[in-house]
């Protein structure tokens, strides 16, 4: 149903609004009768009963939970906790290769999956790979800080969200319902 040519999208940065983005274009693509996939990097699905992805769900999205721990909860690469995480990370790029192999979605957002390259989970070549990979129909969407400079080189779109005032430097916590 989608054009011939998929893109690839980028949106990264330091700021708020890179996985709203995603699941903004997700709802248009859906609307407009579009197959979508959803792969989220680093959400736990217990967490998320009331987010976004619900939300997508509803509409038929495909959501797909991959790598469920944060990586801020690693402390050091040579740690075992590390490891652990780099091989669920790899399991989660070899998830969207089988996506890739039945080839039936318009559209795949890997949703935070450059944090993985930034904190050294997956290698700048792997997500690479990933993008050289894709059917040429997919539009395939990364989101999360950490793009890095060969990795926007290679997309076809690019979106940098920028923090320039955040409320949590005031001490205001994550909200229900807007930050997550």
């Amino acid at each position: 149903m989608m054009k011939k040519l998929g893109l690839v999208q980028v949106y990264a940065g330091s700021g708020k609004g890179k996985t709203t983005a995603a699941c903004g274009l997700a709802v248009r693509a859906v609307s407009h009768g579009f197959r979508v996939g959803w792969v989220s990097f680093y959400k736990d699905p217990r967490h998320c009963k009331r987010s976004e992805h619900q939300a997508l769900k509803k509409l038929g999205v495909k959501v797909r939970f991959l790598v469920k721990q944060h990586p801020m909860c690693v402390v050091s690469k040579s740690s075992a906790a590390f490891k652990e995480l780099r091989e669920v990370c790899l399991k989660g790029l070899n998830a969207v290769r089988k996506i890739y192999q039945h080839n039936n979605l318009d559209m795949l957002i890997i949703d935070e999956i450059n944090i993985s390259v930034r904190d050294g989970f997956l290698k700048e070549s792997e997500v690479l790979e990933i993008i050289a990979d894709k059917p040429e129909n997919l539009e395939l969407v990364l989101t999360g800080r950490g793009a890095t400079k060969k990795m926007i080189a290679k997309a076809d779109l690019v979106s940098i969200v920028n923090e320039i005032k955040h409320p949590y430097s005031k001490g205001v916590q994550a909200r229900k319902g807007i930050e997550y």
